[in-house]
């Protein structure tokens, strides 16, 4: 019998600092590593780690093209299209709620700084 990733290592993976926004933009279609690159925040190591990652979990599929310099493109598995539709529910949840969020941290710190 095959081994069960549990899900909270699942969730993890996905909730990861760059892998939603990688799993949208390659749920458009195949989209080149310097397009991610210029799309996520951070350095090209981290980028190519989670890259990694979101491959071996069978949500990204990887291909290289044979030319000078190497063109590498990625792109969602039906596994990764299966979840898009609640990455974006996540991402407009997100943006709908981000000045709520900075005004409740805001107040939280406040509160907090002059109980200190």
């Amino acid at each position: 019998m095959e081994d069960v990733v549990p899900p909270r290592e699942i969730l993890d993976r996905i909730a990861g600092k760059w892998a939603i926004q990688i799993l949208v933009a390659a749920s458009d279609g195949p989209i080149r590593f310097t397009e991610l690159e210029r799309l996520v925040e951070g350095s090209r190591r981290m980028l190519t780690l989670t890259l990694r990652s979101l491959e071996r979990d069978g949500l990204l599929q990887r291909t290289v093209y044979a030319t000078v310099p190497p063109k590498v493109e990625y792109m969602a598995t039906p596994m990764a299209l299966e979840l898009h539709e609640a990455l974006l529910t996540l991402t407009d949840w997100s943006v709908r709620h981000g000045e709520s969020v900075a005004k409740s941290r805001e107040s939280y710190d406040a509160r907090h700084a002059a109980a200190s």
